[in-house]
């Protein structure tokens, strides 16, 4: 979604609200920082007054212990602002990443098929980190040159109006118009850095997963040939953001030479005509001079807070996707009694995938269904599972829809194996307590048993506790699909789902899991999807899915 910059700096604002109390002290410590250092140099125009003979209120000895005073008080309050943002930016921080992990949580699975891993990576990790310069230098530095500029236009308007309103249009013209000049000639390169950011990142991800096949074919030069382009292509973008901060940086020099001078002349010009001092010269001159601080953090925070609200947006977007289907929460409790589609339609999209199918599931029984590869499968499984929604036709467990049962008595009646079982960088043991976290060692054992693998882990130096890698890829495709079927069966849900359970198995680990699954009939119910007739010897009833229709 194609949002403004201010609609994203509003919405990240709003996540200020638990700290604001943070943010008040934040501000305070800033503003009495910035107020410091300004008259630090005012103190030296009333010290200079003071050795021309001019009556200044405090004699020079009090003048210097004052301005010792104010230069100790600005490190402290600069620390201590500094400290309050970062607080807030780090917290925040932790509060966007809470929020997109929820996020994930609630979009998965369907909305994350055929997402870009490495593109979510991007916005998981460097797109949130963006928004420390929104949250630890900008909130509190806009607020701070705010009061500091008002108040310091009053400062100096006090020797003569006009003068007040000089300093006032400076603070205006470098606080305001500059950084939102910047901003409008920045246009979208931000959103296209960041975007172009995250499909570097999916780009080497693939590269780095599909490495074996890139070596085995002789891929590897046109590979990073294209990574080449794409980074060249990435630094062309950021090249315009460096150009239009540069163009900000001297534009913004060229204004504060411009204020400052021109104060200077405006004072002179007042006391030649009459209506200042020379205290009305000298004074308003330093302290604009001294006072721009706040108003230059701003301007030179046009180009940067691009790329931060383009960072801001996607994380937004990702923030504020509606799922495929919401969980269900406040139902009666459901316990298992048979499952079923009836007469379902369903579709990814404008393409139709399964049409009018019907398929009973009684408790108990162990249900086969085959046909070729895209012919809807799985996808009936995952219906079962409530990953999408039907268009057309139910979906029911226990006599009732799946829409219309909780989600966590959904997940805790099924258990679903796929071809690819995915495996956490941990140990064995660890992977398989996902299913069941307070499962004893015999407990873990039995399953395992069960899925054939128990010998293999048993023969590791490690045993149960030897680690997988990342991925898994220590073990072979057929290890992680037994590990897979162990974490079911450990899961010990009366609902099992199989997707293509064996496929990666020699006969003899088949035969063994399939005995395991004729041992299970009765108390618990299955749904086998396969493409070998022996895996479907174990089925009770064998419905063929062909052109997403039933036989």
């Amino acid at each position: 979604m194609k949002r403004s910059g201010f609609a994203v700096m509003v919405r990240l604002v709003g996540l200020v609200r638990p700290l604001a109390g943070y943010m008040v002290l934040a501000v305070t410590m800033g503003l009495a920082g910035h107020l410091c250092a300004t008259f630090l140099t005012v103190l030296g125009g009333y010290g200079i007054l003071r050795v021309l003979g001019f009556a200044v209120p405090l004699p020079l000895p009090a003048l210097f212990a004052l301005a010792a005073v104010l230069a100790v008080l600005r490190a402290v309050l600069r620390y201590g602002e500094q400290a309050c943002n970062h607080f807030i930016a780090f917290k925040l921080l932790a509060l966007l990443r809470d929020r997109v992990f929820r996020a994930l949580r609630r979009l998965a699975p369907a909305k994350l098929d055929g997402r870009d891993k490495g593109d979510l990576i991007t916005v998981i990790t460097s797109d949130i980190e963006l928004q420390e310069v929104f949250y630890a230098h900008t909130i509190s530095p806009a607020l701070i040159a705010l009061l500091f500029s008002g108040g310091m236009a009053a400062f100096i308007g006090s020797f003569h109006p006009l003068l007040g309103v000089w300093a006032l249009a400076a603070y205006v013209v470098v606080g305001v118009a500059v950084p939102v000049l910047t901003s409008r000639a920045s246009g979208r390169d931000g959103l296209r850095v960041r975007g172009a950011a995250g499909e570097l990142a999916a780009f080497v991800l693939d590269s780095l997963r599909g490495l074996p096949e890139i070596l085995q074919y002789g891929a590897g030069a046109a590979r990073l040939r294209d990574m080449q382009e794409r980074t060249e292509a990435l630094t062309r973008d950021e090249g315009c953001l460096k150009r239009t901060a540069g163009r900000n940086t001297a534009a913004t020099q060229a204004l504060l030479w411009f204020f400052d001078l021109g104060v200077l002349f405006l004072a002179v010009w007042l006391y030649l005509d009459g209506r200042v001092a020379f205290d009305g010269v000298l004074l308003p001159t330093l302290a604009l001079m001294s006072s721009f601080g706040p108003v230059v953090a701003l301007a030179n925070l046009g180009a940067t807070l691009q790329s931060t609200f383009a960072a801001g947006n996607r994380v937004l977007d990702l923030l504020e996707e509606a799922p495929v289907v919401e969980e269900v929460q406040g139902e009666s409790p459901t316990e298992f009694s048979g499952a079923g589609a009836e007469r379902v339609t369903f579709g990814y999209g404008p393409a139709t995938i399964l049409r009018d199918v019907t398929v009973p599931v009684p408790a108990g029984q162990t249900i086969g269904i085959v046909g070729r590869s895209g012919s809807g499968k799985s996808t009936l499984l995952k219906l079962f599972l409530r990953f999408w929604q039907a268009d057309l036709g139910r979906v029911q467990i226990s006599g009732r829809s799946v829409e219309q049962i909780n989600t966590g008595d959904l997940r805790r009646m099924q258990a679903l194996v796929t071809q690819e079982t995915h495996l956490f960088r941990d140990t064995i043991r660890n992977n398989l307590l996902l299913a069941k976290p307070d499962a004893t060692q015999a407990e873990l054992e039995a399953a395992c048993r069960k899925a054939s693998i128990h010998d293999f882990i048993a023969a590791l130096p490690q045993g149960y506790d030897t680690p997988v890698g990342e991925l898994g890829d220590t073990l072979s495709g057929g290890e992680r699909q037994r590990l897979g079927l162990a974490r079911a069966f450990l899961h010990d849900a009366p609902f099992l789902l199989l997707d293509e359970p064996t496929s990666n198995l020699d006969s003899l680990n088949e035969a063994v899991i399939l005995r395991a699954l004729a041992e299970e009939h009765g108390r618990r119910t299955v749904v086998l999807v396969s493409h070998r007739a022996s895996t479907m010897a174990v089925a009770d009833t064998v419905y063929s899915v062909e052109n997403g229709r039933v036989s």
